[in-house]
């Protein structure tokens, strides 16, 4: 059973939170933060005569596809400002044939 991703993803938030706050930046490794997140289990229920997985915890109702978009998005880092301008300082670099190809 697949695991409901926008509980999952909560829960994510709160355990890298309080392990920020409780270790010293030096002392942060990326291993440590992932087994923490491996302990999270918040299995769906699925249903068998309509194909749908139902979270009981928040009462998602969705297909395994929709599960799959919704984990998707979720996981989608957001641009940041700097995203940004290193995409356009890459275009700006390129050469105008590049430029035109595009």
């Amino acid at each position: 059973m697949p695991n409901c991703p926008e509980c999952t993803a909560r829960e994510k938030k709160k355990i890298q939170a309080k392990y920020e706050a409780e270790t010293l930046e030096e002392d942060r490794g990326r291993d440590d933060l992932f087994k923490l997140f491996d302990e999270i289990d918040i299995p769906m229920k699925l249903d068998s005569a309509t194909k749908h997985f139902i979270c009981k915890r928040c009462g998602l109702y969705a297909t395994r596809e929709q599960v799959s978009d919704i984990r998707y998005k979720l996981n989608q880092r957001e641009k940041t400002r700097e995203d940004k301008q290193d995409d356009y300082l890459e275009w700006w670099q390129k050469s105008k044939k590049e430029k035109q190809e595009n």
